[in-house]
This record gives C-alpha cells, structure tokens and sequence, in this order.
C-alpha cells in the first residue's frame, strides 16, 4: 500500500471515531484533530491543524496539559477532565494520552477524549436524589418503592427454601450474593432483606453498575474531595450516605476489574477515601450484591474477582428461573391479573383454560418480569371482556420452548437451523429491551457492532 493510501486510510478511521483524537509530533505541531475533538472543543479543524498546540490552546502548559506531558513520556489514562470549551460551556471528558516512541526518543503524542458531559450530569443527579432528606417532598417523589418478604410470591418448594434463606439472611449483617438471571426478582429479594432485616430504620440505596461507566462510578460510590482533579467538588458517595445501612451494588460484574480491587480494599477495612482526597472515612454499610450469570462463568470471563467473589459471598443465595418453578406461573398470573386490572381500572375476573395451557407452554427468557409484561399488555388491550383468552396472549408460537429434532435440522440444514435460532433470539432480545441495541448486546454477550451487522443480516431491522 502506497503511503497517500495508507494515509488517507488512517485519516478516513479517525473521522469516523466517535472520540475526540488529537496528535502532536515533537515539536507540539498537531497533525492529527479528527472532527469529534472539534465538535467536543467548538474549535474548526483549520485553526487546529498544523498549528502548534501552545500557540492555539494558550492557557494549557505541561502542568495542566496531559498532551503535553506526555511528550515527556508520561502517560495518563482515563483522567477524569472538567473545563469550559471556547464558547464557555462545561466540558466534561475522560482523557487519555500516550507518548509515541521510536527507538527510544518520543516523536509525538496522542490524546484520546470521550465527552461524558451528559453522564456526569446524571451521576450528580444520582447522588443528589440519594442525598434528599427523607422527610422532604422531593424524596418522597423519587422514592423508590419498599419491598417486604411479604411482597413475594410463590409456592414452589425449591423457591420457597430459597425465601426461607434470605430470610434467615435478613437476621445478620453478613454480606449477601444474589445470583439469579434477568427478571427473578434479584432487587426485590435484596429490599426485602433489608427492610425485614436489622437496619431496617436505616438507609437502602441501590447502584447498578451497568447503567454508568466505570470512570464515573468511583465517585459515586466513594465521593470526591475538592482539588482531587479538575472541577472536582466535595461529594460525599454512596458508601458514606447508606452509613449504618444498606448498599446493594447491583450487576456487580459490569464494574470494572481495577475498581472491584478498590471495594475489596473498603470491605476489608471498613473505610473509604474520597476521589482524590487523603482523609480516611470510617464507614458501617452492609452489603448485597447481585450477578445475573453464575459466578464461576463471571471469574472464569475475567468479570468478577475471584478475592471479590469470596468476601461477598458470605451468604450465597440463588434465585430458580421460572422455568423451574412453573408450578408459580398461575399463581403470578392471577396476582398480575389483580394488580393491573387495578391500574387500568378493569374487570376482568378469570383467566380462561387456554390462556392458562398457553402461559404454561411458553419458556419465560426474561423470567417473572416477562411474565408481569405479558399480562399487563393483555390487560390493556382488553376492552369490554371479563375473561383473559389465549389469543389476548402475546406469546408467538415460535417463541414457545421447543426441541429441535435430527429431522427438523437435517431438513433446513444445520447451518440454516442455527441462523434461525441465532435470528430468534436476537429478535427476544430486542424486544425485552425495547429497542436498544446496546442493553441487547450485552444480554447476548456480544459487542454492539456484531449486534448491528446480525441485524441487518437477519433483516430485523430497517
């Protein structure tokens, strides 16, 4: 490849990156400053290009510079960064620079940006609603529903030895691992120990790690002290607002390894240190965590810490997916039925034997929650009726489990037969999660960009 191709290649990749890319050679002289940097910057790419990186951005030396420092070889990663852009808006972005050596001697530098303005608002929106008094009228707007063992319904045996655990779990103060998949009802088992439990009179608060990025989550947990890094403020966390109660750290596995080192450290030794800060704060918080694959998978996958796993496992408590308690589908049914003719003022009084033959026969991927869906969509389509039938069921035929047969897959080809599985699940996926490609992937376990191109392969999409 001839170098005008090599590098018009490379300029054509940096565009289409959604973060920000800037590059300096030695001399500070930018050669690079993809289109993201300048939206990020409100900086036109002619006034940045070939320019040298003092002369354009005058307030920035190698004390407050990452770019420029690591033309000296040092290298940041994921720093936390809050200023204001040429037009006086608050930028917050997480940045990381690299030196780039050759033989030995630097011959540039390169600043990758992703603007998490937007991100950071939230987390001290999360925070901030955390923090509101209980007695206050916001709070009570924003608060988030009890949950009591009396709440939880059920007669099968397995899941009842289960409730029975939690709580005899609810009695102590030792940590809780609650493993279950998407929809068993994993936060309400956690609610439900705290409130019946022993600091019940004490603060439950709730993070999951799924929701935010890692870089953001440090600080919501621990807090941040004023100075620690640019625009950062004194911020108490999450651990220092549920002291004396209960913190249930949900989807523990999406938090990021290094930060699963740092809640080890604070578990072991009851204190927490503030993002940036060098006081030492004496926390009293119980912890219930929650995984949605088993924990050996996690630890195998590298999502999970195995010291982790170990410290909040005390108390192990695994929730059955509803396939293995049909004997409860009827009975949530009923309860579901209840609840939503309620809500949408209704009566319908029954659920006819069809409609029961047909909730029986069907699988429920997405477990309890699915099932609620499933009923509550039913109820508010129905109009005038009294009885809930099958055909109000939005349960689809080929949703319904079922094994293939040496037939069946000789008859489409192994390959075909595998597509339409693949295409199946991708389908449920989508519409468990409304939509969002991103929530979708990661419930398949696969990257975003493969979920794309499986949907326009499938053509579930456009």
């Amino acid at each position: 490849m001839k170098v005008r191709e090599y590098k018009k290649i490379t300029q054509e990749v940096f565009r289409l990156m959604d973060e920000g890319v800037h590059v300096i050679d030695a001399r500070g002289k930018t050669i690079i400053y993809n289109e993201a940097m300048a939206q990020l910057e409100k900086m036109d790419l002619k006034d940045v290009l070939n320019k040298n990186f003092k002369d354009v951005f005058k307030n920035l030396d190698e004390s407050n510079s990452t770019l420029l420092r690591a033309l000296r070889k040092e290298a940041t990663e994921n720093r936390l960064q809050t200023y204001q852009n040429i037009d006086g808006k608050e930028i917050t972005t997480i940045n990381s620079s690299y030196p780039v050596i050759l033989d030995n001697k630097v011959i540039g530098a390169i600043e990758i940006a992703k603007n998490i303005t937007e991100l950071q608002q939230m987390s001290k929106t999360i925070l901030k609603l955390h923090s509101v008094p209980a007695e206050s009228k916001q709070a009570k707007k924003h608060q988030i529903k009890k949950y009591h063992f009396s709440d939880i319904i059920g007669q099968n045996k397995k899941f009842l030895e289960v409730i029975e655990k939690a709580k005899k779990a609810a009695k102590s103060d030792a940590s809780v691992l609650i493993y279950g998949e998407t929809g068993t009802g994993k936060e309400l088992v956690a609610q439900s120990i705290h409130h019946d439990g022993i600091r019940s009179d004490k603060s439950f608060l709730a993070q999951n790690f799924a929701a935010l990025p890692g870089s953001l989550l440090e600080g919501i947990l621990f807090g941040t002290a004023k100075g620690g890094f640019t625009g950062a403020v004194d911020r108490i966390g999450l651990f220092e607002q549920a002291d004396g109660g209960t913190l249930l750290l949900d989807e523990i596995s999406a938090m990021p390894y290094e930060l699963q080192g740092k809640l080890l450290r604070v578990l072991q030794e009851d204190y927490i240190r503030r993002v940036g800060g060098t006081e030492d704060i004496p926390i009293d918080v119980r912890i219930i965590a929650t995984i949605n694959e088993p924990a050996e998978s996690l630890i195998e996958k590298g999502k999970l810490r195995k010291d982790l796993y170990y410290r909040l496992s005390v108390i192990p408590i695994n929730i059955p997916p509803l396939r293995e308690r049909k004997d409860d589908i009827l009975l949530l049914a009923e309860k579901f039925l209840e609840k939503h003719n309620q809500l949408n003022n209704k009566q319908i009084r029954v659920i006819s034997d069809r409609a029961k033959e047909k909730l029986m026969e069907y699988d429920y991927p997405g477990n309890v929650r699915e099932l609620e869906n499933i009923i509550m969509a039913a109820v508010s389509m129905i109009e005038d009726e009294h009885v809930l039938d099958d055909d109000h069921l939005t349960i689809e035929k080929d949703q319904r489990k079922r094994t293939a047969s040496l037939e069946e897959v000789a008859e489409l080809g192994l390959n075909n037969y595998m597509s339409m599985i693949e295409s199946h699940l991708i389908d449920e996926a989508m519409s468990m999660n409304q939509g969002n490609i991103s929530k979708a992937a990661k419930q398949l376990g696969i990257k975003r960009q493969t979920l794309q191109h499986k949907l326009k392969k499938y053509n579930n999409i456009g």
